[in-house]
């Protein structure tokens, strides 16, 4: 099974092309610094609200990143265009060949 992140923040509106701007490298940055990060699909909920969902090989994958932070440029630009964090939750996968 595999480990899911799923994050919902927000971003202001006008701030929506400068996020999609910094997505790439941010994840450029979680292939190249995080163990174990294997995907990620960020959704627009509405105007302002976003939920990130990322595939982690493991909790402690995911637990070794969070301490971790934004600690690359890429990650830190994406992570500062956030407003605020709504919720933050673990679950797993119940497919065991998808991520």
């Amino acid at each position: 099974m595999t480990t899911v992140e799923m994050t919902r923040f927000r971003v202001p509106a006008e701030h929506a092309d400068a996020l999609l701007a910094a997505r790439p490298a941010m994840l450029r940055d979680f292939r190249d610094d995080r163990a174990g990060f294997l995907d990620a699909r960020l959704v627009r909920v509405s105007a302002d609200e976003w939920l990130d969902i990322v595939f982690w090989a493991s909790s402690e994958d995911f637990a070794e990143s969070r301490r971790r932070g934004a600690n690359r440029p890429g990650i830190q630009t994406f992570f500062s265009l956030i407003d605020g964090v709504i919720s933050v939750e673990e679950g797993t996968t119940t497919d065991l060949d998808q991520p």
